[in-house]
Parts: structure tokens; sequence; C-alpha cells
């Protein structure tokens, strides 16, 4: 989490309007719900990809770690879908060919989907981020729980790390026993520590007269309509290519 939050912040296109982005990660999410999936997927991987380490300038280490575990629990799940269940006759499993075809899909979809992700977070801050949404006409209650949620991710990740740390002190995971009950001490305290930060944060924001709405300093950068229609010529040649493919292909 601070290696997004790092790379957000000092990326190559940190000086470019959070629109171009967005028009940039939210098109190929667009296409690739669209037009046909096994063109479009690879298609929009690889656009996403060399976009953001060659065009941002994102170390190729950094976003393999944020997609990995992502990645972990779709290669987890995507191999039942190619099996089906029949009780007709007992419990019996049998590979599917409908449901290898749609395990790929779902693959294939899902992969192009998180490398439009990846861009638009390894290369946008969250405060930017939310000042475009709130132009863009997005209720501010999502867009303060967006805030809210932000902030508290880093509290409980500092709470997180500093109690592991002081439990590997006292050798709490010193066995695989007693690793299994320090990590569920660590979870109930950082329970009982996130109730405790909402009712104070709560406390907090009536003290200071909350109205619905938190106000925070946002830099502002100048849209760049050459560079919107550039990455519209782009997002336009990956859909006509990703089509003529899915004509040749049959």
């Amino acid at each position: 989490m601070f290696a997004i939050d790092r790379h957000a912040w000092a990326n190559r296109w940190r000086d470019r309007h959070p629109g171009e982005r967005l028009l940039l990660a939210g098109g190929g999410l667009l296409i690739l719900s669209l037009l046909p999936v096994f063109t479009t997927a690879p298609l929009i991987l690889l656009v996403m990809t060399i976009a953001t380490v060659a065009g941002a300038g994102i170390p190729v280490r950094d976003l393999l770690a944020f997609m990995a575990i992502p990645v972990g629990f779709l290669l987890t799940g995507a191999p039942f879908l190619a099996v089906s269940l029949d009780l007709n006759d007992g419990i019996r499993l049998a590979f599917s060919p409908a449901g290898a075809m749609t395990a790929l899909e779902v693959t294939l979809r899902s992969l192009a989907a998180l490398s439009c992700l990846a861009l638009l977070a390894l290369t946008t801050p969250v405060v930017e981020l939310v000042a475009l949404l709130r132009r863009l006409g997005v209720p501010s209650a999502i867009v303060e729980i967006m805030l809210l949620i932000y902030r508290l991710i880093f509290l409980f990740m500092e709470q997180a790390i500093t109690g592991q740390h002081a439990q590997a002190a006292r050798q709490g995971y010193s066995t695989f026993g007693r690793s299994l009950r320090s990590l569920g001490q660590l979870v109930a305290t950082l329970l009982q520590r996130a109730l405790q930060r909402a009712r104070r944060l709560e406390t907090g924001l009536a003290a200071r007269g909350f109205e619905g709405e938190l106000r925070v300093l946002s830099p502002v950068h100048a849209l760049s309509w050459p560079r919107l229609l550039r990455i519209g010529v782009l997002l336009g040649a990956v859909s006509l290519l990703a089509l003529r493919l899915d004509r040749w292909l049959g």
C-alpha cells in the first residue's frame, strides 16, 4: 500500500491532469466490456502494461507486486469453473468444456481489467481522484467514504505492523501453533481498535462542525487536449484491431 501511494505521487505522469489517466483506464474497461474478450483482453493488458511501465515509469517489480494477490485469487478459483458437479449418481466431478471456456474468458477479462486498475492506482493519488469525482458529480457520500477508508487503511496497517513486530519480539511466531494464536490475537486487537478509532473519528468530526463534506487540498493541472486526442486514437486503434482479429480468427 505504501509503494502504491509513493508511485502515485512520484511517477512521470504526476503533473498531468487525472482525467487523462481516468480516460485511458476507463476507456480500456469500456472496450473490454463491449468487444470480444479473447481478442480484446490481451490487447488491453499489453497496452496498459506498456503505458504503466514505459509511460508512467512504474517499475515492473512493483507492478507485478500490485497484481500478485488478485492474480493469485483468480488463478486459484478459475479451475473450479472448468469442473462440473453431478449429483444424480453420487458425487462425481467431470471436466466441462463449456466451463473451461468460461474460466478462460473470466481469467482474461479479469487480468485486463486489473491492468486498467493498476494504471489508475499507481499513477493517480487518491486526493486528485476524489477531486475529479467531485467535479464529475459523484455523490458526496461516496466520496467521503473513499477518503475515510483511504485514511483508515494506513492507520490500521501501521498498527498491524507494530503489533506483529511486538509479537515477533516475544517469540509469538516461533512455532505454527503460536503463529495461529498470535495472528488471532492481532486480528481481534485490530477489530477492537478499529471500532474505537471510528468512534473517535465521529466525535472529532462532530466537534469540528462536520456538515457532510471533507475538504482537501489538491493540485490543479491543465487538461491537455492533444493528449486526450492521442488517448482516444489509441483506444480506437485497439478496438479496430480487436475486431479485425476476431473476424480473422473466426
